[in-house]
């Protein structure tokens, strides 16, 4: 690693978000940072890649890029295509995101999907989103503090890191690693007619959430005031359910 670490930046609120902005900014005064962000904002795309079309970049000036993709082909494009960064970053950063991603919005999370992007390449990751309202500076401030550590102490390879950090408003009562939460969100089809008279849909009712109680979780450390860290799984097997999916396969096993 070089003295300062090289840092690929990007999100899914787009490369011209107020979010990455700040945090570009305050990444840049200990780190060489290259921003590859979407050209439009991507929320909730999640891991998607862009097959069925063309890509297209363009150069918004020294150091940030916009791809007209998803946060997944950002980085995938800054990784492959070797004249966006001067040598393979030594950490992905996605974020500051605009609202936090907590629980299962990780599976939805076009954010945590930039970073995991890095991770499944052997990058250390990390996420980072900020709830609405919260002061971008200080967190920007704090985020530099662990993508500097992450780039000095992170494994890579095999068990490369992939962190997803949420920030809560307020001042910061206290960190801490926790597991994911539970989020109850107001789930909906709104539906609603053209001026032609045609159906539309809305996914998703109005934007009100509920935290679960889960003792140690990410959700009840950011009510408590607390930066939540969490820790994310790249191997999917669950190898509890081995047994179950024999008896599902049945008398056609194998092996």
């Amino acid at each position: 690693m070089a003295d300062r670490p090289l840092v690929l930046l990007s999100n899914d609120d787009g490369y011209s978000a107020a979010g990455i902005e700040v945090l570009h900014e305050v990444l840049a005064r200990s780190m060489d940072v290259v921003r590859v962000a979407p050209e439009t904002e991507q929320s909730a795309h999640s891991h998607a890649l862009t097959l069925s079309r063309p890509l297209r970049h363009r150069k918004v000036s020294e150091g940030v890029h916009a791809v007209d993709g998803t946060p997944a082909d950002c980085v995938y494009v800054a990784l492959f295509q070797t004249d966006l960064l001067p040598r393979r970053p030594d950490v992905v950063v996605s974020g500051m995101n605009h609202g936090m991603n907590l629980g299962t919005d990780i599976f939805y999370s076009g954010t945590v999907a930039a970073a995991r992007e890095g991770a499944l390449r052997g990058i250390p990751s990390i996420a980072l989103s900020m709830d609405h309202g919260g002061n971008r500076e200080r967190g920007s401030e704090f985020a530099a503090e662990l993508v500097h550590r992450l780039a000095l102490e992170a494994d890579r390879g095999t068990n490369t890191p992939l962190l997803n950090v949420n920030f809560p408003t307020g001042d910061y009562l206290g960190v801490r690693v926790a597991r994911l939460g539970l989020r109850s969100y107001n789930d909906a089809v709104v539906v609603r007619k053209d001026p032609r008279g045609r159906e539309y849909y809305w996914i998703g009712g109005p934007v009100d959430t509920v935290h679960l109680h889960m003792d140690g979780s990410d959700t009840e450390a950011v009510d408590l005031g607390m930066v939540a860290i969490t820790p994310l799984l790249i191997e999917a097997t669950h190898e509890a359910h081995f047994d179950l999916a024999r008896r599902v396969i049945g008398d056609k096993l194998s092996g």
